[in-house]
């Protein structure tokens, strides 16, 4: 018996599942939803709207961060 052949089998039989359809469909309503969040990321796939989602919860903090130190240099 081929591995592959088993495997593709086996991941076929899965994807069929009433649970993992439901899964995979809640999971992509999320990343829809996601896609409109985040700036520019409508029309990327998953793993490059998760690299930009990072990136930009990164510069969100960083806005933050100096944000608040200017209030603390005013506020003294």
């Amino acid at each position: 018996m081929d591995y592959n052949g088993g495997f593709v089998r086996v991941k076929a039989s899965l994807r069929t599942g009433k649970r993992t359809r439901r899964i995979n469909g809640t999971v992509l309503r999320k990343v829809k939803k996601l896609q409109k969040l985040i700036p520019g990321g409508r029309g990327l796939n998953a793993d490059r709207l998760f690299d930009h989602t990072a990136n930009y919860i990164m510069h969100l903090k960083l806005q933050v961060d100096v944000l608040q130190a200017l209030s603390d240099v005013y506020r003294s």
